[in-house]
């Protein structure tokens, strides 16, 4: 595809020209695979994927998806994988997208799970993926500059993606309320005749309307796949109604089944209420995570939260799947007539499942709307500003991760008003920064892909583990 000419919007309009299925699902399954990292790896992986490698989806468009996951709750990269699928291959394809991007987490941590409750130490497993991981930070570099050079345009973008960035490192203000004051700023900008935002007439950068008055041609010409989804917003209700009905139908069930105290029941009611606030990622609510189901559920002991963290950084998908790990561990230890190994699966699948079903509901329900709405002057000035802030919020996401890939002990310095993550210089591990060297080297330099670097990280950190190094 990546040689295609770009198409005309006459041409698209007419145009019934898509990427099967079947590809693109064996991409989803690829990005879901490699999807380390925390949402700025995957977000990452994604763009280098859909962007730049397959050219399937437009750079606007795709900032343009991802704004919109980044103001809903859940997990934001599962969802712009929902979205992207939706583009695509309309409702099949998000839901293709969707749970191909959630399983392969899924299925890991379920079995890192299972030996974590049998045995309590999975430590050889950090060691295994700690190439991998290595890996994603200069991956993550790389998307930071990308997407950053293309969606930051001129000085006021610069300066919302610094204040962003500077606000949410450094000061720990909560990402709602970055994401509504860059929002603001946008709209106020426009209303102003702002030249940092007197451009933004459609949604991005240099993007044009086409000839039918809605969606028009992104400046990569990637977006013929795309035109594939404009579903009816009768079919996006629909679609909406059955997804909400999937998710509330099952807890409902539980409850009435087997009371309110029992553990399956507690595990679908609290994890349902968490779908709703995790504004913000996975650790925006992980501290009131750990603190239920320690202190009010009894379901783990104190520590453990931590031990479940490290397993889901270590594994591909959502951090957020390190609810599953708490789910297992919570119906594992309150089996009641269950095979307790019984009774932690299906705890850690009921957890998944109200964790993600959600995440298709918001998808299904605003996306057809989101997408109407791009050519609006208004609309597309704020969501501009808070492409610039997202940028400043993936900085952050990706010194955060390099910071733990690096280093093992993070304290948090709160002084003056600030919050920082501070590292203890003298943990820091030579391997990782010799493996985060090496993979900026290939990727900067070399120019290697991302398979090849993901895997030559990961054979440097296997040979070191298995010389004991």
């Amino acid at each position: 595809m990546a040689g295609k000419t770009p198409l005309t919007s006459a041409e698209r309009a007419d145009c019934d020209e898509t990427t099967s299925l079947a590809e693109a699902s064996r991409a989803f399954a690829r990005i879901a695979c490699l999807s380390f990292g925390g949402p700025a790896g995957q977000i990452a992986v994604m763009h280098r994927i859909l962007v730049e490698e397959k050219r399937w989806i437009g750079e606007d468009r795709f900032l343009h998806a991802l704004n919109f996951c980044m103001l809903l709750p859940g997990p934001e990269a599962q969802q712009l994988a929902t979205y992207c699928g939706w583009l695509l291959h309309r409702t099949l394809g998000g839901l293709v997208a969707g749970l191909l991007f959630v399983l392969p987490g899924f299925l890991a941590m379920m079995a890192l799970s299972i030996v974590y409750g049998t045995y309590g130490d999975v430590a050889i497993v950090a060691a295994l993926f700690l190439g991998l991981k290595a890996a994603v930070v200069a991956i993550v570099l790389q998307a930071v500059i990308r997407i950053g050079g293309r969606a930051l345009k001129n000085g006021g973008m610069i300066g919302i993606a610094a204040l962003a960035f500077v606000a949410i490192f450094a000061f720990d203000v909560p990402f709602p309320l970055i994401v509504a004051a860059a929002g603001l700023a946008g709209l106020i900008g426009q209303r102003m005749g702002h030249p940092a935002f007197a451009t933004a007439g459609t949604f991005g950068h240099g993007h044009q309307a086409g000839e039918d008055g809605g969606a028009g041609q992104d400046q990569t010409g990637s977006d013929a796949h795309a035109m594939a989804a404009r579903p009816s917003t009768r079919s996006a209700f629909l679609t909406a109604g059955v997804c909400l009905a999937l998710w509330l139908l099952p807890t409902a069930a539980i409850f009435l089944l087997l009371g309110a105290d029992d553990v399956f029941t507690q595990i679908a009611v609290f994890f349902s209420k968490m779908a709703v606030v995790t504004f913000g990622g996975a650790y925006a609510v992980l501290a009131y995570v750990a603190q239920e189901a320690v202190g009010t559920y009894g379901w783990m002991r104190p520590g453990e939260m931590m031990d479940g963290l490290g397993l889901a950084e270590t594994t591909p998908g959502p951090l957020i799947m390190v609810t599953q790990f708490v789910g297992y561990l919570a119906a594992f230890r309150e089996p009641g007539s269950f095979n307790p190994y019984l009774a932690g699966v299906l705890g850690a699948c009921l957890t998944t499942w109200v964790t993600f079903a959600p995440c298709f509901l918001w998808i299904f329900a605003g996306a057809p709307f989101v997408e109407r709405l791009r050519s609006n002057r208004a609309l597309s000035a704020a969501l501009s500003a808070i492409t610039a802030a997202v940028v400043g919020v993936i900085l952050n996401l990706a010194v955060w991760f390099a910071l733990h890939v690096l280093f093992s002990r993070i304290a948090a310095v709160e002084r003056f008003g600030l919050s920082l993550d501070v590292p203890d210089l003298s943990s820091l591990d030579p391997l990782a920064l010799a493996l985060v060297v090496v993979a900026a080297a290939a990727i900067f330099l070399l120019r290697l892909g991302m398979l090849a670097t993901l895997a030559l990280c990961a054979a440097g950190s296997a040979g070191a583990f298995a010389l004991g190094l």
